[in-house]
């Protein structure tokens, strides 16, 4: 007598950890925030980062962007000319919108696979252009970090060798102090010392922790 079919037990869905979205200008200090945050054991999942390795030789992503803008932005040893390219789409509105629509698809995706991975009680994902892309529904908390325009062009200049024009230009592409501040849930403010910026994380973390508690 054939035994009766094994009745499969449904498993419980893993619970999904409480998502932050870091955003700021440029210069705003996101990497001096996120290495905070990660020194608390906080995962971080760094747009920018994913990017890049999405653009590596070889990648599908970059024979699109060879196609779509030509074999000039790419380097003799097969690398993206980040620097030309950059150049490029922060002084031609249509350019920056055809490199984002080869970009965030697939960005989007692997930030949503990776936070699917996440056990802990919540994450940190930093989307410099969280509000300009319209991606607030990746995240369940916008935390900005604000900083005078004035020191975004002083901070800029000294790590990077932008010319005031080229970072003129790229604030410009962005959305206004004012507007990212309003849509902020949680605002770090980063015009001081780094001791004031690590209060200010230490007690972020502890909220996040409070909420990703209340949502479990």
């Amino acid at each position: 007598m054939a035994s009766e079919p094994r009745r499969q037990t449904a498993l419980p869905e893993l619970p999904t950890p409480l998502v932050v979205g870091l955003t700021g200008g440029i210069g705003s200090g996101k990497s001096t925030i996120a290495r905070l945050f990660s020194t608390y054991g906080v995962p971080v999942i760094d747009a920018d980062i994913i990017a890049r390795e999405l653009v590596s030789p070889g990648s599908p992503a970059l024979h699109e962007i060879r196609d779509s803008f030509g074999e000039e932005y790419i380097r003799t040893d097969g690398q993206l000319d980040r620097s030309r390219l950059r150049q490029l789409v922060f002084s031609d509105t249509t350019a920056r919108k055809r490199l984002e629509k080869i970009l965030h698809p697939r960005v989007r995706e692997e930030i949503t696979n990776r936070i699917r991975g996440i056990s802990n009680p919540y994450c940190l994902v930093v989307i410099p252009l969280l509000l300009e892309a319209g991606q607030q529904d990746m995240v369940e908390r916008i935390l900005v970090v604000d900083i005078p325009v004035e020191l975004q062009y002083e901070r800029v200049k000294t790590r990077d060798s932008m010319t005031t024009s080229e970072i003129s230009a790229v604030i410009a592409s962005q959305i206004s102090r004012e507007e990212r501040n309003a849509a902020a849930d949680d605002l770090l403010v980063n015009d001081g010392p780094l001791e004031a910026l690590e209060h200010q994380v230490a007690a972020l973390h502890s909220k996040y922790q409070a909420l990703a508690q209340e949502k479990r």
